[in-house]
């Protein structure tokens, strides 16, 4: 079994479904609101954990009662939360609009995501037993440091989600195996808005990227070798949120375990098709007997 260490955040999505998301200053009224267990960091996690691996997350929630709720989610889907930490405070919530497309805006108020600005030796030592490290940018970028320098220290492949989208210091990308970014944060990181423009370009800090397009698929590249383009599965999209993330955990275990670059992408797209036909980020990922049985090679 492929073991993978998530170091990132833990959110209480506030979802609200629209017809169509307000513009500034404009009220709509919703059809439906939930709170649905999220954050980058526990989305990848959940999302990997269902797909075969073992996980474990590290982190932090609050002292209340998110906070609690969102352990016991991570521990249903089979994620060890021993490192998990508790801080004092509310938990970090992210407050999300999804229109009657499936598309989605998002606020994130960091909360106990916040206090994650360090690795402990306990944290250290889990990582040196990982196969692979998965980082995003929801936690106090020293953190994000600290944890690729010590994966990278141990040999465990690191992959990153560079989001949400910030300028991104060199001694983290010397130390990020495989950098994920969708194609808004290409852009952003590159100056470059076509995706295979800005992927090769990504190249000279990291040695290899794919770049998530949405309902087109993924772009991967990698030093001396030829871009490829992997399609993505038609569907109807409901909700996207998680997506991504969603794509990256079952990425992550299908490299764990050696598939081939195309039919790792296509397993984790698979896996990305599903999540997007179910509303919610954590609740709509799928166990690997879906994924298995949706996937064609």
């Amino acid at each position: 079994m492929t073991r993978i260490v998530v170091l990132g955040s833990t959110n209480m999505d506030l979802v609200a479904y629209v017809e169509k998301a307000p513009q500034r200053g404009e009220t709509v009224t919703g059809r439906e609101f939930r709170t649905i267990p999220g954050g980058k960091g526990a989305n990848q996690a959940i999302a990997a954990a269902r797909a075969g691996a073992g996980v474990a997350m590290i982190g932090a929630v609050g002292n209340d009662s998110f906070g609690t709720r969102l352990r016991s989610t991570l521990e249903d889907s089979g994620v060890d939360t021993g490192l998990l930490r508790t801080a004092e405070g509310p938990s970090g919530t992210a407050h999300i609009v999804v229109d009657d497309e499936g598309g989605n805006a998002i606020v994130v108020v960091p909360g106990a995501n916040g206090t994650v600005d360090h690795l402990t030796p306990a944290d250290d030592h889990l990582l040196a037993s990982a196969d692979a490290l998965l980082l995003q940018l929801e936690i106090p970028l020293r953190a994000v440091v600290a944890g690729a320098r010590a994966a990278r220290a141990h040999g465990v492949r690191t992959v990153l989600t560079p989001a949400p989208a910030q300028p991104l210091p060199p001694d983290l990308l010397a130390a990020v195996d495989l950098l994920v970014p969708n194609e808004h944060e290409a852009a952003a990181l590159t100056g470059r808005t076509d995706p295979r423009e800005a992927a090769l370009a990504l190249l000279d800090q990291v040695p290899e990227v794919v770049v998530t397009l949405g309902a087109a698929g993924s772009l991967y590249a990698a030093r001396g070798a030829e871009p490829l383009s992997v399609p993505a599965p038609r569907v109807t999209a409901v909700d996207s949120t998680g997506a991504g993330d969603t794509f990256v955990g079952a990425l992550a275990v299908a490299l764990g375990e050696g598939r081939p670059v195309r039919e790792a992408l296509a397993w984790a797209a698979t896996a990305a098709a599903l999540s997007v036909q179910r509303e919610g980020a954590s609740a709509s990922m799928p166990y690997r007997s879906e994924i298995e049985a949706r996937y064609t090679a």
